[in-house]
C-alpha cells in the first residue's frame, strides 16, 4: 500500500493567482475546476482513509475469528479423543459383564485391547 498521508491539496499547483482583478470569465472557470478538483482529491483522500482504516478493523477481527477457530477445533479434537476413550471403556465394561456373569465371550475378553492402546484415525 502506498502511503497517501500527504495532503493532496498541496500537490496540486495552482494555475492563475486567486486574487486576479480581472473578472474574466475564463480566470473565473479555471479557479471554479481547480477548487472543485481539490474538493474532489480531499473527497477521495477521505474516504481513502476511511477505507484503509475500516480494512485494518476487518483484518484484526477476521484474525480473532480465526484464533477462536483453531481454538474450537483444538476442543473439538479433545472432546472426540475423550469420546472414543469412553466407548473403547464401555466395550470392554460390556465384555467383562458378559464374561464374569454370562460365561459368554472368554476368547474375546483377551483379545480386546485395553482402551488407551488403540489409536485414533
Amino acid at each position: 500500500m502506498s502511503d497517501r498521508s500527504a495532503p493532496v491539496a498541496d500537490a496540486v499547483v495552482p494555475f492563475a493567482p486567486k486574487s486576479h482583478a480581472s473578472g474574466d470569465p475564463l480566470d473565473k472557470a479555471a479557479q471554479t475546476v481547480l477548487g472543485l478538483l481539490n474538493r474532489a482529491a480531499g473527497t477521495a483522500e477521505t474516504n481513502y482513509r476511511q477505507a484503509v482504516e475500516t480494512t485494518h478493523k476487518l483484518s484484526a477481527q477476521l484474525q480473532a475469528a480465526e484464533d477462536r477457530m483453531r481454538e474450537l477445533e483444538a476442543k473439538i479434537r479433545h472432546y472426540e479423543d475423550r469420546a472414543d476413550r469412553a466407548e473403547r471403556w464401555l466395550s470392554q465394561i460390556s465384555v467383562e459383564i458378559e464374561r464374569k456373569f454370562f460365561g459368554r465371550g472368554d476368547n474375546q475378553a483377551s483379545q480386546s485391547p485395553p482402551p488407551q492402546a488403540v489409536p485414533r484415525n
